[in-house]
């Protein structure tokens, strides 16, 4: 498989996720950037690509596939020469999901850009109720999360994972919207060690 294309934003936490699965899989990608603050993602053009119009997208030999976290499974099941993140039986498996579907569908959705533009520019809500909302769902899903981990270096067992690759991105978001982490030390331990490997600082949004 080639002529892989993912069209990304580089503070979009869903579109994060993918380039970190890239990294992990070794997989060559050219990125195309569309910019979510341009609007860019309803124009005519990219829709026909992504009828959705939402990052990420990832064209591929077979078409272009949405949602990240599809994206990332699809990967998983393509690229079998680097190890899974869907790794163990069925009960792990599952587990891992859970994980990232808590932070992926339940966390994100209500903390990312149309949500938070909706506030503001519909809805006529100042700047402090919008960080207040952020904060609050923020605390929702990390107080829940934190409960679930065993406190190891990665969120479900002894390897890297796809709920790990859902959850730096929204601790990414986090710290852009100053919301304190010191009562997650579970949380803030696998941070930590997610951030010192190679694909996540290759696929860090300053990068």
């Amino acid at each position: 498989m080639n002529n892989i294309v993912l069209f990304n934003y580089a503070r979009s936490t869903a579109a994060y996720r993918v380039r970190i699965a890239l990294n992990y899989k070794a997989i060559d990608a050219r990125l195309t950037d569309v910019n979510l603050l341009a609007g860019e993602q309803q124009q005519s053009d990219y829709k026909s690509k992504n009828a959705q119009g939402l990052v990420p997208a990832l064209e591929t030999p077979q078409g272009v596939l949405g949602q990240s976290l599809a994206i990332i499974e699809w990967l998983d099941e393509s690229y079998t020469e680097a190890p899974s993140l869907l790794p163990g039986d069925a009960w792990q498996r599952a587990q891992i999901r859970s994980l990232s579907y808590a932070i992926a569908c339940d966390m994100h959705p209500l903390n990312n850009l149309r949500v938070l533009k909706y506030l503001t520019e519909q809805l006529g809500q100042p700047e402090q109720v919008k960080t207040s909302w952020y904060h609050h769902w923020l605390a929702q899903g990390f107080d829940k999360i934190e409960a679930t981990l065993a406190g190891g270096n990665y969120c479900i067992g002894d390897t890297l994972t796809m709920a790990d690759i859902c959850l730096i991105p929204q601790l990414f978001n986090a710290h852009r919207f100053e919301f304190d982490l010191s009562g997650y030390p579970k949380i803030q331990k696998i941070e930590k060690h997610c951030l010192s490997l190679s694909c996540f600082k290759a696929a860090a949004p300053e990068q």
